[in-house]
């Protein structure tokens, strides 16, 4: 996998963060709404106390009892006989209806809507049979179609009957022995198709009360009807609006409240809507609008992951309290989820409590959903930086591919050189390293040629000798002439051997590094002791020790230092005349150890300061002529070993050699 697929997979990571914090978002909601219905159950249980205080005397309506519901209006329907403006007069009018039981030839029905201001009750009633009859006011006791209206107000039942001779305006008539008009009951009666339809308007009976429908008209068998034919008639149930006003003191923002009797009629409901509404669209920033956008997703996310809510009819005036749930999550039929409890109310009535899930959310979570929204936003800002930095950063690594391959041709010859980088960071360093090893590897190959070249003149000599003289031998005519060419021949040999001897010795010296074990050891204290022995063994040199007698530490094979320090006096001996000086120095300082080898003599040539610690160099003359110049390319090895290096100057009457060794700082207590 290239770098630049790595470090893309490695910013991937990053979007960890932000599933780190739907991680920690989903167990919060989950912990908040585990707290939010323990709480919610709490405020349930104190409503259902203030409910059942309110309702002490208001006797609930027992399980089996038909019920007229009202639905509470905030205006008043106009009474035209029409009924466009009741809801759902397009749909079915009712959700309530009943056939005539008493006669099962026909399809009678009667059904209604009841609605209510708090003063006034409102009828919308139609009935469904064919042949309507109106009445007949010159033969009052001839058959006609009526509706009867039933009223029982705690002991007291009174009965109204609504006719009339045509369409139009109507109001009530009492039963009894004289009927009289009822001009508290009016309203209008209009023909529908296959039956007629009536609206009125009569006062609100007091709680408690009953009120009973019942159409009745000419049958093949004398009088036939449909309605709420039962006795006692049925419970007229509204609102309380007492109820809803003093339950809505104790609600917070967000709730739905529900007050239901035992078989589920809504006698309170109240809901208050959430205090953090959305800002406007055009009040947002660009930044805003897109924080809005993830916290919207965060939220569709928050969902996702939630238990599936329970689907529920939070508009029906009469829910079935056997399928609502203790507690829970519930949908309404906007789409919108709400956490539900229930409680026992007096008289087994059932408070219905609800909060609304986005408001929790917005109360508890909008601050962190935020957060969480701007940490994604910066994360994939970042990604996209980090991107950009991925293909930079592979261009550069590119680049420089392309010019450490431009520097070798296909032979691994070096033909050119890395060119300068202005970078200071860590990819720069590695281009300037690629650089140096490129220039050193050129050295390095110019060294084999030139090595090359060296070794083929220092051999041409010899085996042009040892071909000479045995051409020469096979022409021999005497002993003498003979010896004479053997002696040359052996001579050039031995100059051969003496070539293959130093090569190997250089060989056998680089070997030998790998397995020189290195150690903590004093230089002054070695330098000192080999002077010595140099000035015992050489009494036609003075050789003398300048340097501190002990306490310049390195870390180092002392036997290698020993040989070092043999080639240099060696080569110091060979250009020093009888009885001139050689000199050994030491200079210690903080971080490095500076060896000098001084002897008295002629100068070295400028133009091969440099170029005598290569082999088969020599600047010897007259009965040195045949030195090899390893001594020196010995010394070089030894001094890189030990992460050193060694120069040559000239100075005042004589030659230096300076050798520059890593010091090794003293051990406190020792």
């Amino acid at each position: 996998m290239s770098l630049k697929r790595q470090l893309f997979v490695a910013s991937l990571l990053m979007l960890m963060i932000p599933w780190a914090g739907l991680q920690f978002v989903l167990e919060l909601d989950g912990a908040l709404r585990e707290q939010a219905a323990e709480q919610l159950q709490e405020q349930a249980k104190r409503m259902a106390d203030t409910a059942g205080d309110l309702l002490i005397g208001n006797t609930a309506v027992p399980s089996g009892t038909p019920v007229i519901y009202a639905h509470p209006v905030n205006q008043p329907p106009r009474m035209d006989g029409y009924g466009y403006d009741w809801p759902g007069y397009n749909e079915e009018l009712s959700q309530q209806q009943w056939q005539d039981r008493s006669d099962t030839t026909t399809a009678s029905v009667l059904r209604w809507q009841a609605a209510t201001d708090q003063r006034y009750l409102y009828l919308l009633v139609r009935v469904e049979h064919p042949g309507i009859r109106y009445f007949n006011p010159g033969s009052p006791d001839q058959p006609h179609d009526r509706l009867r209206l039933i009223m029982l107000e705690g002991a007291n039942q009174t009965e109204r009957v609504i006719r009339t001779p045509a369409p139009g305006r109507v109001n009530a008539i009492t039963t009894g022995p004289e009927p009289d008009n009822d001009f508290r009951i009016t309203g209008y009666w209009e023909s529908v198709e296959n039956g007629y339809q009536l609206e009125l308007k009569l006062p609100l009976p007091a709680r408690g009360s009953r009120l009973g429908l019942v159409a009745e008209w000419s049958g093949g068998n004398g009088i036939d009807s449909a309605g709420t034919a039962t006795l006692p008639p049925p419970a007229l149930v509204t609102r309380l609006p007492q109820l809803e006003q003093q339950l809505s003191s104790q609600m917070a923002s967000g709730q739905h409240l529900r007050v239901l009797e035992p078989e589920g009629w809504v006698i309170a409901r109240q809901a208050l809507a959430n205090k953090h509404d959305r800002p406007e669209f055009d009040s947002l920033s660009p930044l805003e609008v897109v924080e809005q956008i993830a916290l919207n997703g965060l939220r569709a996310l928050v969902r996702f992951y939630q238990p599936n809510p329970k689907p529920v009819d939070e508009t029906s005036i009469r829910p079935d309290p056997t399928t609502l749930p203790e507690s829970g999550l519930v949908r309404h039929q906007d789409g919108k989820s709400f956490l539900m409890v229930t409680h026992p109310v007096f008289s087994g009535r059932i408070l219905v409590l609800e909060q609304s899930l986005d408001q929790l959310l917005s109360l508890a979570g909008n601050t962190l959903g935020s957060v969480i929204a701007r940490s994604t936003l910066l994360v994939v800002g970042l990604m996209l930086v980090l991107l950009g930095y991925i293909s930079w950063l592979s261009w550069r690594i590119t680049r420089l591919q392309r010019a450490v391959s431009a520097s070798v041709d296909d032979d691994g010859r070096i033909i050119g050189t890395l060119p300068d980088t202005r970078a200071r960071d860590e990819l720069g360093q590695l281009h300037q390293h690629f650089g140096q090893m490129v220039d050193r590897l050129h050295g390095y190959n110019e060294y084999l040629e030139s090595f090359s070249r060296r070794l083929s003149h220092e051999l041409k000599t010899p085996v042009a000798v040892v071909r000479s003289s045995l051409e020469n031998l096979r022409h021999a005519e005497s002993d003498s002439e003979r010896t004479s060419y053997i002696e040359r021949a052996a001579a050039a040999t031995d100059r051969l051997s003496q070539i293959l001897n130093g090569m190997s010795e250089a060989a056998r010296l680089e070997q030998s590094f790998d397995h020189a074990e290195k150690e903590r050891f004093d230089l002054a204290a070695v330098m000192d002791q080999t002077t010595r022995a140099y000035q015992q063994l050489d009494a036609d040199h003075r050789i003398v020790y300048r340097g501190p007698a002990e306490g310049c530490l390195l870390h180092g094979s002392p036997e290698l230092i020993v040989q070092l320090l043999d080639k240099l006096v060696d080569n110091a001996r060979d250009f020093t005349a009888t009885g001139d000086r050689i000199e050994l120095r030491l200079s210690a300082k903080s971080k490095s150890a500076e060896l000098g080898v001084f002897n008295q003599g002629p100068p070295l040539p400028e133009h091969l300061s440099s170029d005598i610690f290569n082999p088969f160099v020599s600047i010897r003359k007259g009965t040195q002529e045949g030195h090899l110049g390893q001594g020196l390319l010995i010394v070089k090895l030894i001094a890189e070993h030990h992460g050193g290096s060694v120069t040559a100057s000239n100075e005042a009457n004589g030659v230096l050699f300076t050798v520059s060794l890593p010091r090794q700082a003293p051990v406190s207590g020792q």
